[in-house]
């Protein structure tokens, strides 16, 4: 079904791909677009995770450099039934993290730095349980291309714009009206395709995350810390890639313009509420309780 989900996905962006480039540039511009689109989507099958990776400044990981946190990882992958993932750390002071890659095999997870100064392990384990229950519903492939794509309209939009379109010799029938409504149009219809793939997804990934970890509570907690601080702590890459806002366990960008209308999460409020209720049927604790530093240990050393 998820496979199923991906290829409709990747159908309706290439046609808004093709429908911008129509707009632009008339047929040839539509033919154009449709080969841009299918190579797009083919490199973005095998590189948008290393693409979304570089652009965050993550670096890679292992028990030498950040041992509880790999540990961490580790187990949690373990408990899912999932390959180990590799790990990331972005030197960000924004408290947020995401999951990337193809497939399960292929998978990545990364955490900010501030993510990981200012949550206790438990919380810490909340989150990354998150990201790994993405990792197994696929949601990493579906979320990294569609990043990729709506950053790609919301440049050719932009280009639209520069160069405009619509005259006649293009055999376009919108006409130059037509091409402005479609350039403004695109990209807003490329975030509403993101907000509804990744509302839905993130209650199935706190779900999921929640049982994997056995303590709905902690990840209730991390949401709870992380929402207010994740709209205090600006996130510059983010601002300056806002099609990969929908990636992150909390919206990344800071709300000044109309992120908080188009939001690509659900509310908080109302995760935190299904993660309380969930916690109650499983009998609000008991499983995964990753082992606190000793305070002799400098504050970063465990994590990296």
């Amino acid at each position: 079904m998820n496979h199923l989900k991906t290829a409709i996905l990747l159908a309706g962006m290439t046609a808004l791909f093709m429908a911008v480039g129509f707009a632009i540039g008339g047929r040839g511009g539509m033919m154009i677009a449709f080969v841009v689109a299918a190579g797009m989507n083919l490199f973005s099958y095998w590189n948008a995770d290393k693409m979304v990776l570089r652009m965050y400044g993550a670096r890679e990981v292992d028990e030498a450099s950040a041992p509880e946190f790999v540990g961490m990882v580790r187990e949690l992958a373990r408990r899912a039934d999932l390959p180990m993932p590799r790990v990331f750390i972005m030197d960000n002071p924004q408290p947020n993290a995401f999951a990337t890659g193809r497939n399960p095999q292929n998978a990545a997870v990364a955490a900010t730095t501030g993510l990981l100064e200012s949550l206790s392990p438990e919380e810490v384990a909340g989150v990354m349980a998150h990201e790994l229950a993405h990792i197994k519903h696929y949601d990493t492939l579906t979320m990294t291309i569609t990043a990729t794509i709506a950053g790609a309209i919301s440049m050719l939009a932009n280009f639209g714009m520069l160069f405009g379109g619509g005259n006649r010799e293009n055999n376009n029938p919108f006409g130059f009206i037509g091409t402005i409504l479609m350039i403004f149009l695109a990209p807003l219809a490329a975030m509403l395709v993101q907000m509804a793939i990744s509302r839905s997804r993130e209650y199935e990934a706190d779900r999921g995350g929640a049982e994997i970890l056995g303590r709905p509570m902690a990840l209730a907690s991390a949401l709870a810390k992380i929402s207010g601080a994740a709209h205090q702590v600006p996130n510059y890459e983010a601002e300056a890639n806002p099609a990969t806002a929908h990636m992150f366990i909390i919206n990344p960008l800071s709300g000044v313009r109309m992120d908080n209308l188009f939001s690509t999460h659900p509310a908080v409020e109302n995760r935190i509420a299904a993660l309380r209720e969930l916690s109650q049927q499983m009998g609000g604790a008991g499983g995964y309780a990753p082992q606190r530093p000793a305070p002799a240990q400098p504050r970063r050393g465990p994590w990296g």
